[in-house]
């Protein structure tokens, strides 16, 4: 569990487990069990705790739970984590981040509950345009290059020897290398995919007013997609996982394991 910085908590103790095992949001000026009840002094007024139902309120501020762990079975092997399984009588906002991936989560109302436990698969919040560390994912996919830019410079057609990924939907984003810079720029997300190939029809339709996108200058350009991070996600690659979870129940709730389906992931 990582301390925030510039942040004051306090550090808890347990004399059975005989090591520091949790941090609290709270900070108190002064603390001190008397007669089997823990009192703290704050401002000025003095507080008893554990008095009532309502957990993780300290001084009128009402606070959320959050538990940091990490998966790092097989640690040399690159793996994708793909699911969250929470053995316990609650779901919780789960966030992911790998040594390669930092945007994997999953929002607790996602959560199935089978059996007393909760499970969902990770999704993949990427970035749009999409950073570097994201062009050696799964979710990209190469096209070819374009043989003209029709329309507003928003319909791409394809030779028809260019079979269209069947794994392309309305909804992924377009790339193209650009000449100038020879970098990946980001055309616009499809709108359209039409395949008519006894027409000699094969092109793609994009949506150029999307953020970050550029205006496509030139015919015949090499082009790429990435697939929605969030609705087709294969999960965070990686070889091990950090992972926050985090609820914000005001009530009792247990928690007793955090596991992770994990592929081990092909070059």
């Amino acid at each position: 569990m990582s301390l925030p910085t510039n942040t004051n908590n306090t550090l808890t103790y347990d004399s059975q487990a005989g090591g520091w095992p949790s941090f609290y949001s709270y900070f108190p000026d002064w603390m001190i069990g008397m007669n089997n009840y823990f009192y703290s002094f704050k401002e000025g007024n003095l507080y008893r705790h554990n008095t009532n139902e309502v957990r993780n309120n300290f001084y009128g501020v009402q606070y959320t739970s959050t538990v940091q762990s990490v998966f790092n079975e097989g640690p040399l092997e690159n793996k994708l984590f793909k699911t969250i399984n929470i053995e316990g009588d609650s779901a919780w906002g789960v966030t992911l981040q790998t040594d390669i991936q930092d945007s994997g989560f999953i929002e607790a109302g996602w959560f199935e509950e089978k059996e007393a436990s909760f499970y969902a698969f990770v999704r993949n919040s990427g970035t749009v345009p999409a950073q570097t560390s994201e062009y050696v994912l799964r979710s990209l996919n190469g096209i070819g290059s374009s043989e003209t830019i029709t329309g507003a410079a928003d319909t791409i057609n394809f030779s028809t020897d260019i079979e269209l990924d069947t794994m392309m939907s309305v909804g992924d984003m377009m790339y193209y290398i650009n000449s100038l810079s020879n970098t990946p720029t980001l055309a616009g997300q499809i709108e359209i995919i039409n395949i008519n190939l006894q027409s000699g029809v094969n092109q793609v339709t994009i949506d150029t007013s999307v953020s970050g996108s550029v205006p496509i200058a030139g015919q015949e350009i090499f082009f790429f997609y990435i697939k929605n991070s969030v609705a087709e996600s294969h999960g965070v690659l990686g070889h091990y996982c950090v992972f926050d979870i985090v609820n914000t129940s005001t009530e009792k709730i247990n928690l007793f394991t955090v596991e992770s389906e994990v592929m081990k992931s092909y070059p």
